[in-house]
């Protein structure tokens, strides 16, 4: 076997273990040949989870980590619905499913190392607050808190009404954001005639 350029090997580890899950191109913009993902699979110092998804072997794959793997398998979505208020702790839920949005047209994978529950969405209700956390040192798409939860009402044929209460009363008793943006996020929603009388009930 033909020996590697030490430091972009060490260079391609380092990035592996920040990001968590590394896909191929993300090392165009570090300047380092994709062959080096083939080469240090061979050492046994890589692992492929999926097809364009490689990881450090052992690495944990929690939850939050699961997080990191599902918008990395939808490039251009955006946490929502229980991943989204899993991430915010508006829920006592513990999906098995990682909730991302699209955009109403865009691809969806064919494989991933975690279970995908696709969301499709348009316009205004899919840009509405947009925010980025870091997740064990990745940067994933998340709704902010009160679209997050005037999505479930949106969405409470599929994520529970129940859900979508206990989302509103855990958002206003840890104070996760205003009035103003919650109501603001239902108008964007097309939900405020819905979560009116549960947002009065919660005042």
């Amino acid at each position: 076997m033909a020996p590697m350029k030490t430091t972009l090997a060490e260079r391609t580890l380092a990035l592996v273990r920040k990001a968590g899950l590394l896909r191929p191109r993300d090392l165009d913009v570090h300047g380092i040949p994709r062959v080096y993902l083939l080469r240090l699979m061979e050492r046994g110092e890589l692992e492929r989870v999926a097809l364009g998804l490689y990881r450090v072997p052992g690495a944990r794959s929690d939850a939050r980590q699961s997080l990191v793997e599902g918008t990395r398998r939808t490039p251009g979505g955006v946490l929502c619905l229980l991943s989204a208020l899993q991430l915010h702790g508006l829920t006592t839920q513990a999906p098995f499913e990682v909730w991302v949005a699209v955009r109403a047209k865009a691809w969806r994978p064919r494989a991933s190392p975690v279970p995908l529950r696709i969301v499709h969405l348009s316009g205004a209700a899919f840009e509405h607050g947009i925010e980025s956390h870091a997740i064990d040192g990745a940067t994933v798409r998340v709704y902010s808190a009160a679209k997050t939860v005037a999505d479930c009402f949106k969405f409470r044929g599929s994520v529970g009404l129940d859900v979508a209460i206990e989302a509103l009363r855990d958002y206003r008793r840890k104070r996760r954001g205003s009035v103003d943006a919650l109501w603001s996020a239902a108008r964007v929603c097309r939900v405020t005639r819905v979560i009116k009388p549960y947002l009065e009930a919660t005042a």
